[in-house]
């Protein structure tokens, strides 16, 4: 008894830092930049409105873009988690397997075939493209009897030939190589457009996810357990596989292929506060959120006053948390 307590205030308390740090890290978010904002302004500006420079800054390109960071971090997280539910694979995330690099490669097409397209349109163009590139890693991997790396090996094989076909598209066409800079991740002069865009979907695929997160602890205790329970493992998977659509292709459609976010996150979390997906789907968004924005932050002050990518730091911080997993194998927990 004792012991629940102690887990029920780890799983609290953990709760609150995260939060605490989540709004500092917008607050931080806002105020660094070329142009310094101080922290009063920054405060001033949510219950005070006027015509300055600094809040204009604030209201029309430092909270909209703190935001989309915020948002795309929560949607790429929970995508991972689901992930790595369904496939029982801890190296499982939309970067690994394909559905970010299908997302892009569409996104890319899209733009040079059909460049005025609208933004519901673009996001529309985002999902396909990641259930192509899902379901392109599920079919090569289940030839023969699926294992963990049959499907990891499929998932890179197919996330470097659609890479490699969007770069080639992009050499080729002058008119593709403005989305260049969008390729590497960036959440770089995001608008409150951008928000608009990819907020519906966000609260749908996160709510969503939250509701469905019980399911999805008995799925990872086995196929067999969970029918045994009365789960019906197939709506199951296909559920999870629409969620991480939704959520992995709204967030390359409005920030690119922000990498390694889905596989680092559900890993730190469940190191926090267990196994139970009922937790880990909401903490996930939590920490997602929390590494985009200050990834975001981070970006800002490596050549300050200049800006680099957001997807430079996350494939810097996950390429090597990538070959840490990928070293200790079936050791890691799901």
């Amino acid at each position: 008894m004792e012991t629940v307590g102690r887990s029920k205030l780890k799983v609290l308390c953990t709760a609150i830092a995260g939060i605490v740090l989540l709004i500092l890290g917008i607050l931080m978010s806002i105020s660094v930049g070329a142009a310094d904002i101080d922290a009063s302004m920054v405060l001033k500006s949510f219950f005070d409105a006027d015509s300055s420079k600094e809040q204009t800054i604030i209201r029309t390109l430092r909270l909209p873009r703190a935001l989309v960071g915020a948002l795309v971090g929560a949607n790429l997280a929970v995508a991972g988690a689901l992930m790595q539910a369904i496939t029982r694979n801890s190296l499982a995330s939309p970067q690994v397997f394909g559905v970010n690099a299908g997302a892009s490669f569409f996104i890319v097409s899209a733009f040079v075939f059909f460049p005025n397209l609208s933004s519901v349109s673009l996001v529309c163009v985002a999902f396909i493209g990641a259930a192509v590139g899902g379901m392109a890693v599920y079919s090569f991997a289940s030839g023969g009897g699926m294992t963990q790396v049959k499907l990891a090996l499929a998932g890179m094989a197919v996330h470097f030939f659609l890479s490699s076909l969007t770069q080639g598209m992009i050499i080729f066409n002058e008119q593709a190589k403005d989305v260049l800079y969008w390729l590497v991740g960036s959440i770089n002069g995001k608008t409150w457009a951008h928000v608009n865009m990819i907020l519906p979907w966000s609260l749908f695929g996160l709510l969503v996810a939250a509701m469905f997160s019980r399911s999805v602890s008995i799925l990872v205790l086995g196929e067999n357990m969970a029918q045994g329970l009365g789960q019906r493992v197939y709506r199951i998977r296909i559920l999870a596989g629409i969620l991480v659509i939704i959520l992995a292709g709204s967030s390359v459609a409005v920030a690119g292929p922000v990498g390694f976010v889905g596989l680092i996150i559900p890993h730190i979390v469940r190191r926090l506060v267990g196994g139970d997906y009922r937790r880990i789907i909401p903490f996930s968004a939590l920490f997602g959120a929390l590494l985009l924005v200050y990834a975001d932050i981070l970006v800002r002050l490596i050549a300050y006053p200049f800006e680099s990518l957001v997807g430079i730091v996350t494939a810097i911080i996950g390429a090597p948390f990538f070959l840490y997993l990928a070293k200790r194998g079936r050791n890691i927990k799901q």
